[in-house]
């Protein structure tokens, strides 16, 4: 039996199961393809492949396969399943604020855009809620799931503001009712 960190071995990377239009849960439940659950974890799956785009931010990939994880399986308080934690949640906090101490303070919104590291970080931030949105649909769900995307989003945010501060490029602003 494979221990619990342990990295996962896949020895086919094609199974046919899921022609049918279903998929396996972690728990070898079998659901559509179209179920909500497998829709919030394909689009953190798609966050993760953009912060593999945007680069350096390995540790919170990690971190999203594990809220695929936690996803996969029905919560259940106290199961012993995989699951995403307050610590995880509290590593984004802390990233956030040291990430946001040196940035100036906002006085209006933000576009997305500057750099390419920022924007690419932008697109991240954007999909990054969705998924969050998509994991408030399911049921059964570690309430943690959204609080970690929700905390993930902000910390894209700042990390953006950050990329376009380091290259010393002005992150733009939004300017009501501006045409220009």
């Amino acid at each position: 039996m494979r221990k619990r960190d342990e990295p996962v071995r896949l020895t086919r990377i094609y199974t046919r199961g899921g022609d049918g239009g279903q998929t396996s849960l972690g728990d070898g439940s079998r659901v559509s393809k179209l179920d909500p659950r497998v829709a919030a974890m394909g689009d953190v799956d798609e966050l993760n492949s953009l912060l593999g785009l945007a680069g350096g931010l390995d540790r919170i990939q990690n971190e999203l396969f594990d809220v695929g994880a936690d996803l996969s399986v029905p919560f259940v308080e106290g199961d012993d399943r995989l699951r995403i934690t307050e610590e995880a949640v509290g590593r984004l906090e802390q990233e956030i604020d040291e990430a946001n101490a040196s940035l100036p303070d906002l006085k209006s919104f933000v576009l997305p855009g500057g750099s390419e590291r920022a924007a690419r970080l932008f697109l991240a931030r954007a999909v990054c809620r969705r998924a969050e949105r998509a994991v408030l649909t399911v049921p059964e769900t570690n309430p943690l799931a959204a609080v970690y995307l929700n905390r993930l989003s902000d910390l894209l945010f700042v990390l953006a503001r950050a990329a376009n501060a380091e290259v010393g490029v002005a992150g733009p602003l939004w300017r009501p009712g501006s045409i220009s």
